[in-house]
């Protein structure tokens, strides 16, 4: 693994995502590598706010994305504090808004990643299910080789 410098890991703050910090973390600390947590404001959400906007006064969608984003990083503090303790490993932590697959990529590009860790399950959907998951997009597009982090437990047998 020479030549890695930096280990990025989506969190969607689902059930998985525990198992996705961890596992980066303890790879990022064991190779002696950067991490970087990202997250994604779902422009869905996004758009969804700025449509209550109109009909409604007292919520903006610039307020939303501040109050999202500042959520979402002590999320991902909380999460490294729990998941991952120990010897510190430099992190970098990034709120993007927009759509999940696509700024996931563009994190990927924008932070020079070398590695990008994360669920192969999520928060899902149904229009997921019927279009295609994040993690399915990213997979079959991601220029950087991808761990997928199973669900505890999940395998298959042998026939």
């Amino acid at each position: 693994m020479q030549g890695l410098k930096r280990i990025m890991a989506a969190i969607d703050f689902s059930q998985y995502s525990a198992q996705v910090i961890q596992f980066a973390a303890d790879l990022a600390r064991e190779l002696r590598l950067e991490l970087v947590l990202v997250n994604v404001i779902n422009q869905r959400d996004v758009d969804a706010v700025e449509m209550v906007q109109r009909d409604y006064a007292g919520i903006s969608v610039e307020t939303f994305i501040q109050s999202a984003s500042a959520e979402r990083l002590e999320l991902l503090n909380r999460l490294m504090a729990e998941e991952a303790p120990g010897a510190p490993v430099p992190v970098k932590r990034s709120v993007r808004v927009g759509v999940p697959f696509k700024e996931i990529l563009h994190a990927v590009d924008a932070e020079q990643a070398d590695l990008l860790v994360m669920g192969s399950k999520g928060r899902g959907s149904i229009a997921e299910s019927l279009f295609g998951s994040t993690a399915e997009k990213v997979f079959r597009r991601c220029p950087i080789p991808l761990v997928s982090v199973r669900p505890e437990g999940h395998f298959r047998q042998p026939a």
